[in-house]
């Protein structure tokens, strides 16, 4: 009898990966392919056909050392639960055979050689077939992270774009985001960040069995996108001198950090700030296969000490004092991720917080969670991983100091400031929906929130605080935007049967999202004369002139403090804001008629809202799109001008994609836009 050769073998990348939800990675080194689901290679014999009789195939699916070996039988494809090898039944041809692999549905997540045995009456034969890449499946209800929802998995798996959420609760700005997860090198960048943690150069066999488990690929996942304690990927930096790097402000998308990481031999990428690991992370989640999203806690507390307390201090003339080891960031971003908790129980399946920033450690490592979002709902602060640290950083309550020669003349405690709004994009649109009911318990939280992409003037924003003797309410009539004046009002009341003269002390500083103010950049003083039981209203503007190098990614704390000389009674009330800045407009030419594969125009607008001329570089980005020219230079364009920039692109994927525009000015703010577009097949 002749020998049993295999001539050929196909790994049927187009079609396998098209059932497992992966064609998108098309520049795959390997097949890719999810687990909990059948998929197929053929195979072309040479000299005569496979005999069921006399031969036999055996597979071995390898991963470092760990492997598992199955014959091929000519049963039912195997249960989702076990690895298993059967001959196709459909078309059977035993010359050109096709044998469908099944693979269970916790099976460890990476990278797999497959070896064949062949085995006849006369020989015995072993041939490398190739690799495949598995990765999680939530399409598989046996998977822990299935998640039942088709809209949902499209958003937190196979979403290549994104808005990220900035600014304060009360003026929320979105920021565009490329997640480039099926750019070229991203899937080599996530699966390297697995070989290249701790746990794996540790013990890499009890790594590749633990890969199994979504907790245990979350947590490293959450340390090694921080680089303080491994080859992480990100460096992070809070300071004002990026010199050494990039300004965390520049970064649009996740694809030139993992590349840059990946290509330096995993030097870490220099800088990133909250939402920039958040997003960074985001992108390898979902490469991986975990339902993953962007949070955005509003007002998020770092309490150092742990009493659930953050001190605030201000001087009598309402400059806010660096006085505090405490914090409150005006933002603060991290992830969830969608998982069952076996180890928990099921009452806190769901959405799970993770959170790569480098701010404290969990078991010895800078990482945090998973904390299950329904554990902190409930309080129970008990379970693992990092709950208590998340529930500070929503819960906490603020105690507001005013100071005078260093001795308290007034004080506030507010319950509901921290943790005020959280909120992550809307499934399917382009704007944010409010999730801060799964987190804390509220009265009929809004789900529906408008981001500030676009300026609405009826927008108000306002504080209040109260003494014995007067009340003062601190009141914007309308959102600030660049190049126009900023408007707030404050109502004092006199609460006493007797007339008051009162001292207005007005004070604006600017601030990082997670600093202390700076230096204050505009300030005034008034008296103002109360009638007994009397409510003024006293109204202000800061002229942009003053405030033109605030506008952008600083905020402003802006704060009145009343002074009663009769009692040397203060009352303080603040607000912090920021001023939106211009935006650049993204016009998609012919915009129902875009197809995959043809030339298309889109138009990007800007007009100059500043005193002065600007100049600057505009730079386009999008993930599934082939641009033309990226980077366009604008210069001395004057105040009150108006540019349009064309550009041209190619999509190279059905679906809808995004165009980011981003403008760089001198000097000046960063400038940003973005326009969502719809590429048909055909």
């Amino acid at each position: 009898m002749k020998d049993l050769v295999i001539k050929h073998v196909k790994l049927w990348r187009h079609d396998n990966q098209k059932l497992h939800q992966t064609e998108g990675f098309v520049g795959a080194k390997a097949l890719v392919v999810r687990r909990g689901k059948p998929f197929r290679i053929s195979l072309r014999l040479k000299e005569r056909p496979f005999d069921p009789m006399t031969d036999a195939l055996v597979f071995k699916f390898s991963i470092g050392h760990l492997f598992v070996k199955r014959s091929v039988t000519f049963s039912k494809v195997s249960p989702c639960s076990r690895w298993g090898a059967c001959m196709d039944p459909e078309g059977l041809d035993l010359q050109c055979p096709s044998i469908l692999i099944s693979t269970p549905a916790n099976a460890p997540v990476g990278t797999y050689s497959i070896q064949m045995f062949v085995f006849t009456p006369s020989s015995r034969k072993s041939y490398r077939l190739g690799n495949f890449t598995l990765l999680c499946n939530p399409w598989c209800s046996k998977d822990a992270v299935f998640l039942s929802f088709e809209d949902q998995r499209e958003e937190y798996i196979q979403n290549d774009s994104g808005l990220l959420y900035m600014g304060t609760p009360m003026s929320v700005a979105a920021r565009p985001w490329s997640f480039d997860q099926f750019e070229p090198d991203i899937l080599e960048a996530c699966l390297s960040l697995l070989q290249v943690s701790p746990q794996h150069l540790t013990n890499p066999l009890k790594d590749y069995k633990s890969r199994a488990d979504p907790i245990y690929i979350s947590r490293v996942v959450s340390a090694m996108i921080n680089s303080e304690d491994d080859r992480g990927v990100l460096k992070g930096r809070w300071s004002g001198d990026f010199t050494q790097g990039v300004d965390p402000s520049t970064w649009t998308g996740s694809g030139d950090i993992l590349t840059q990481w990946l290509k330096s031999g995993f030097s870490p990428v220099m800088y990133g700030q909250c939402w920039v690991f958040a997003a960074v992370m985001c992108t390898v989640m979902r490469v991986l296969g975990i339902p993953c999203r962007v949070v955005t806690n509003y007002n998020s507390a770092h309490d150092t000490n742990g009493n659930l307390v953050i001190e605030e201090f201000y001087n009598e003339l309402g400059k806010k004092l660096p006085h505090s080891k405490d914090s409150i960031w005006n933002f603060h971003v991290w992830v969830e991720c969608w998982m069952t908790r076996k180890d928990l129980g099921s009452d806190l399946n769901g959405w799970q917080v993770l959170d790569p920033t480098p701010q404290e450690r969990s078991a010895g490592v800078f990482c945090c969670g998973p904390a299950p979002v329904r554990a902190l709902r409930d309080r129970r602060i008990e379970l693992p991983y990092d709950i208590p640290f998340v529930y500070a950083e929503v819960m906490a309550s603020v105690h507001t100091v005013v100071l005078r020669e260093g001795q308290v003349v007034c004080s506030s405690r507010d319950t509901k400031r921290v943790g005020s709004l959280i909120c992550t994009k809307a499934v399917g649109q382009p704007r944010p929906t409010n999730i801060t009911g799964n987190y804390k318990h509220v009265k009929s939280p809004n789900s529906t929130l408008r981001s500030r992409r676009r300026h609405n003037s009826d927008d108000t924003v306002s504080s209040n605080s109260t003494s014995q003797g007067v009340s003062v309410t601190l009141t914007l009539e309308k959102a600030p935007v660049a190049g126009v004046p900023i408007t707030f009002r404050v109502t004092i009341t006199n609460k006493e049967t007797v007339a008051k003269e009162i001292i207005e002390h007005l004070n604006a500083q600017a601030k990082q999202y997670n600093h202390s103010p700076s230096d204050t950049f505009w300030e005034a003083q008034s008296v103002v004369k109360l009638a007994p039981l009397e409510v003024r209203v006293v109204r202000h503007q800061i002229s942009p002139v003053h405030y033109e190098d605030v506008v952008g990614d600083d905020l402003i704390n802006l704060a009145v403090v009343l002074e009663d000389p009769s009692n040397q009674q203060r009352v303080l009330a603040c607000e912090e804001f920021n001023i939106e800045s211009p935006q650049l407009d993204v016009e998609i030419m012919n915009e129902g008629a875009v197809n995959r594969g043809t030339q298309h125009t889109a138009v990007v607008s800007f007009a100059n809202p500043f005193s002065v001329p600007v100049s600057g570089v505009l730079t386009i980005r999008a993930a599934g799109l082939k641009l033309g020219e990226r980077e366009f230079r604008i210069l001395n364009l004057p105040p009150g001008g108006r540019v349009q920039q064309p550009l041209s692109f190619v999509p190279k994927k059905a679906g809808t994609r995004m165009i980011q525009a981003r403008l760089d000015l001198t000097n000046r703010a960063v400038v940003r836009g973005y326009q969502m577009v719809t590429v048909n097949r055909y």
